[in-house]
């Protein structure tokens, strides 16, 4: 299926309705970790602003995942939404991303165990069960390190870590953010939880899918009495592996699971990220079996984050297998995108060297494209 560069004839140009938003079309901006907030209050910056502004063309903007603690934090230079500063340097970003007539979200986020002591006064980090998740993480003293064994949560630590969300998702409501989204992929704790081989609780958090899910479902219940549902989103990552591990069936199975109940949560979408590991590439097959599969489970707004380009977003979203198709790295070169696929013009490729390495460089000073050039072969 091949469409032509001229947005009548590209589903993914299309406006959408995401509950009481209205997008200007279906080109989702995914988050993505860019590592710009140094500074000791991890306080967003007038880069912050500009970043997002020149992407404000996407229909939907779903923020870098924020700590919604000090509890929270697993990655240098990452700003959060816990604090005052941070709300009103959110407000400024905001401002900006509405200037242009964009949407933006927040997403909350909380490393549980994929986290360090270096991040928490050389504490261990509390995580649903003492399992190592095997992983690199990137200290502020050290560079990057494994993760240790953390601690397991007490069922009052839950409660309190739940109270968090809230706050954070009160905190973004007074951000002029336009709705939240759940970060709950990736190996951070509410994917811990979902994890039958890193939650080894025998209480009502842990044994079967359901108990697993129970962490999530707390947090999706204190987000939605701050927002309303159609403002809220989750994002999830069933295929994904922890360490030098393979797609684990259990991890599969439990969140079809979550799936099938957020279904009945109406919620404004589920974001179905499809990689196994970062940086890893989604074949179409692996896309096809993983889309058609939830699908059937998710009946509301599905956004597929899947290593598409132009021709493969509209495909699925043309054949029904999502509503919305989100874009990554695409977009750190890109901000115009959305101008770039309508016109078929040549698309910028990102200096991965640049992705996290602060200032200004590979992340505000990429330019918009030139519309004279030559359309796309």
């Amino acid at each position: 299926m091949s469409f032509p560069p001229h947005a009548a004839e590209q589903p993914l140009l299309h406006p959408y309705d995401l509950g009481a938003v209205r997008l200007r079309n279906r080109i989702v901006m995914a988050p993505m970790t860019r590592a710009r907030a140094d500074n000791a209050e991890l306080v967003p910056t007038a880069l912050h602003s500009e970043y997002y502004r020149q992407r404000a063309g996407a229909g939907l903007i779903v923020s870098e995942g924020l700590w919604i603690s000090p509890g929270a934090i697993g990655a240098i230079n990452v700003p959060g939404i816990y604090s005052q500063e941070q709300v009103k340097a959110w407000r400024t970003v905001t401002d900006a991303v509405h200037a242009e007539g964009g949407v933006i979200f927040a997403q909350l986020a909380h490393t549980g165990g994929a986290s360090h002591p270096a991040f928490r006064g050389g504490h261990l980090p509390g995580a649903p069960s003492a399992v190592n998740p095997g992983i690199k993480v990137f200290t502020p003293t050290s560079g990057q390190v494994d993760t240790v064994t953390p601690r397991a949560l007490s069922a009052e630590e839950i409660a309190e870590i739940v109270e968090e969300y809230r706050t954070a998702a009160v905190n973004a409501q007074r951000a002029g953010f336009d709705g939240v989204e759940i970060h709950a992929q990736r190996g951070y704790l509410i994917a811990q939880f979902l994890n039958p081989s890193l939650n080894l609780r025998t209480d009502h958090y842990g044994g079967s899918a359901e108990n697993r899910a129970r962490f999530l479902f707390e947090v999706l219940d204190a987000v939605t009495a701050v927002w309303a549902r159609h403002r809220v989103g989750v994002k999830f990552a069933p295929h994904q592996v922890i360490g030098t591990g393979s797609v684990s069936p259990g991890v599969l199975a439990g969140h079809e699971y979550v799936a099938e109940r957020l279904d009945d949560h109406r919620l404004a979408y589920l974001h179905l990220m499809m990689t196994r590991r970062p940086n890893e590439t989604v074949t179409a097959d692996q896309r096809l079996e993983s889309l058609k599969r939830f699908r059937s489970l998710y009946r509301g707004a599905l956004v597929a984050n899947a290593s598409l380009d132009r021709e493969s977003g509209n495909a699925v979203i043309a054949e029904g297998l999502a509503d919305l198709a989100s874009y990554a790295q695409l977009f750190i070169a890109n901000p115009d995108l959305p101008t770039r696929f309508a016109h078929g013009l040549p698309l910028a490729e990102a200096d991965r060297a640049t992705f996290y390495q602060g200032g200004a460089g590979g992340y505000t000073g990429y330019p918009a494209a030139d519309r004279s050039l030559p359309l796309e072969a």
